[in-house]
């Protein structure tokens, strides 16, 4: 097992930023039909820049772990910074290769994200 594979591991077992914020800027629920994959996210922004995310989710441990991962990443992150966040940008977070059924429980939180921002 890769150090990589070890950070999925924690992170799908332990994962950060769980919960809900008490009043957020804006909340959002995505749902991925072909897996079950669920994630509840709440993100609370100030003056452009996110000051708290939490998530809560149903899923396998790769959407877990990016949640985890990313609601780490993007604290103190200004919107515009986190409007362009790529696929491949998600991909460099997780540090692991995908097969093409499992990327998309990793954009999973991505596309959390990104409709928390509109």
């Amino acid at each position: 097992m890769t150090i990589y594979q070890e950070v999925i591991l924690d992170h799908a077992e332990n994962p950060r930023n769980t919960g809900n914020i008490q009043n957020p800027t804006n909340t959002v629920i995505v749902y991925n039909p072909l897996c079950g994959d669920k994630i509840k996210m709440d993100v609370l922004i100030k003056k452009d820049r996110v000051i708290d995310v939490r998530f809560q989710g149903q899923g396998c441990a790769i959407s877990k772990a990016a949640s985890s991962l990313l609601t780490d990443w993007v604290k103190g992150k200004t919107k515009e910074v986190l409007k362009n966040m790529t696929k491949k940008d998600m991909m460099k977070l997780l540090k692991i290769e995908l097969g093409p059924n499992r990327i998309k429980c990793a954009l999973l939180p991505l596309e959390a994200l990104q409709k928390l921002l509109i």
